[in-house]
């Protein structure tokens, strides 16, 4: 493995092919009709979210646990994760027979966690700690330097690297060309920079699109001060890919190369993610939706360009379903809260349906926010619109009704309660 400026190369993405060759099996490439007629280029979707982890976690993981010492192996390995790396360091320690101890942060999905669990069986201990991955990395590191147990990097290890850049290696392999433009779901890097290190040698000329959750723009962030930033906050929502600082090698390779970045609203990967699992049966998670979200945003891609787009994860809790339609409801404009003063009598609310809402519009969510005896009280509305175009009418109808009517905005405090 090189070091210096070139700590990942070619060759290295081979070998980590060649290492888990059998023991890994190819993910499916599959053209996405949908997506291609939508934004008027050929798209491409590498199906990750159908390995055996349902994540490309497991290629990194299984390069780097593959090739320690029998004396490392001994003393076991321990790693951080927000639930998919864990999955990976779970399967690739089963299948090479090496114990492992994986943190995970409370925020992460109780689905994630049983699938760490099985995946590993008898080799794996799972330890709950703080609330981002960032604090389960300190610990796992502290647990590391304590213990002499091998630290396995979620993303910022030339093994890791390697490992990840299989995925490119593979989807090229199977689509028989190079693509005009491959979008890469970015978190801590790990992924983008084993795409960018295999394409620097055997395909320069294909153009790379980091793609990052507008709440946790980390690698961004990092290129335009010229070294890794840590955010100061983050939005946890996309736990696969919400870390708040990215890798040194992984900065590295994206900083030679100078990948284009763009930041993707969370309200327009939940929209992705129904789109996916509605019209194509394909159930991503919010970091596995990445990709294709971005496709909406302005690209500047070439029509009919050939697109190939990383769909990274499928660990997705059903129970976060409804935060994802209200996120994606927001986002599209459908979905609006009010603070509505009702007169405190017999058909008050009745008249307000009549007299504010359209056809196609319907109340998401009453409530009173403070029952009082005055002759008012204040009561929180949630309405849900047919069309984003029925909210100037709507708001017309409000305004020149009797209800005093306050809009709660989506970065008010009060949305942190409903969303």
């Amino acid at each position: 493995m090189g070091n210096g400026p070139d700590p990942v190369r070619a060759a290295d993405v081979a070998m980590a092919a060649a290492r888990f060759a059998g023991v890994i099996q190819p993910t499916p490439l599959h053209r996405n009709e949908r997506l291609s007629l939508q934004h008027g280029v050929d798209v491409w979707l590498k199906r990750e979210d159908l390995s055996a982890v349902r994540s490309y976690k497991g290629r990194g993981a299984y390069n780097l646990v593959s090739q320690l010492s029998p004396e490392e192996r001994a003393r076991g390995v321990v790693c951080a994760s927000a639930g998919n790396h864990g999955q990976g360091v779970a399967f690739a320690s089963a299948a090479l027979g090496v114990l492992a101890r994986v943190y995970l942060p409370r925020t992460t999905p109780r689905q994630k966690r049983d699938r760490v669990a099985r995946l590993g069986g008898e080799h794996v201990q799972i330890v709950v700690h703080g609330d981002t991955y960032d604090d389960a990395a300190a610990a796992a590191q502290a647990y590391a330097a304590s213990t002499g147990t091998t630290m396995i990097p979620a993303f910022d290890d030339p093994r890791t690297i390697a490992g990840q850049g299989t995925v490119v290696k593979e989807a090229i392999e199977q689509l028989g060309r190079a693509p005009d433009v491959v979008i890469v779901p970015v978190g801590g890097g790990g992924l983008l920079a084993g795409t960018l290190a295999w394409l620097r040698e055997t395909h320069p000329e294909v153009r790379v699109i980091g793609a990052e959750p507008q709440g946790a723009a980390s690698m961004a962030l990092a290129l335009e001060h010229g070294a890794p930033i840590a955010m100061e906050t983050i939005d946890p929502f996309v736990d696969g890919a919400a870390v708040r600082l990215v890798g040194q090698h992984t900065y590295a390779l994206a900083a030679e190369r100078r990948p284009a970045m763009i930041a993707v609203p969370e309200g327009k990967i939940c929209v992705e993610m129904l789109d996916l699992y509605q019209s194509d049966g394909i159930i991503a998670e919010p970091a596995g939706a990445l990709s294709p979200a971005a496709l909406g945003l302005d690209l500047d891609l070439e029509p009919g360009s050939t697109v190939l787009c990383i769909v990274s994860g499928g660990n997705n809790d059903v129970s976060r379903y409804a935060e994802i339609v209200e996120r994606a409801l927001i986002f599209e404009g459908r979905k609006h809260y009010f603070l509505v003063e009702f007169p405190q009598e017999p058909g008050a609310l009745r008249r307000f349906l009549d007299d504010v809402l359209g056809p196609d519009d319907d109340i998401t969510l009453f409530e009173y926010v403070k029952r009082n005896n005055r002759e008012t009280g204040p009561a929180l509305v949630g309405i849900e619109l047919g069309s984003p175009d029925n909210l100037e009418p709507m708001m017309k109808r409000m305004a020149a009704g009797p209800h005093r009517i306050e809009r709660v905005p989506p970065d008010s405090p009060l949305f942190t309660f409903l969303v």
